[in-house]
């Protein structure tokens, strides 16, 4: 059986580097994306089961890209667990106006991550 796939978009070394050995350790396969721009088309031809994104340094940018992320047919279903800092408000604001499944803050996304799943990839 093949492992389920996560896209993880990040820019800072903490939290998503250890995000990225947590999901290899709870068994995923993990995608990196190290662009925006490149979001939809790679969870387009990759199929993954949920993605991860850290909406900082440039939230508008990256919040762009999660909304059209939504907006696609082939993406819209996608489960987004979008991170930032807890102080950076405004980021989470737009993560959440965007689209995103989740948001939560990157203090918070290691040590609650299974639960944060969980939620996201709950059927409605």
């Amino acid at each position: 059986m093949t492992k389920p796939l996560a896209l993880l978009m990040y820019e800072k070394l903490l939290p998503g580097g250890q995000l990225l050995n947590k999901l290899q350790d709870l068994g995923y396969r993990v995608h990196p994306v190290p662009d925006a721009a490149d979001l939809v088309a790679t969870a387009e031809r990759e199929t993954p089961l949920l993605a991860f994104i850290d909406v900082e340094p440039n939230y508008e940018k990256i919040c762009a890209a999660i909304s059209t992320l939504r907006q696609h047919e082939v993406t819209a279903h996608l489960p987004v667990i979008a991170f930032a800092a807890a102080h950076n408000q405004a980021a989470q604001d737009a993560a959440r106006a965007a689209g995103a499944t989740l948001v939560v803050n990157d203090t918070a996304i290691l040590l609650h991550l299974s639960q944060f799943m969980d939620q996201a990839l709950q059927v409605d």
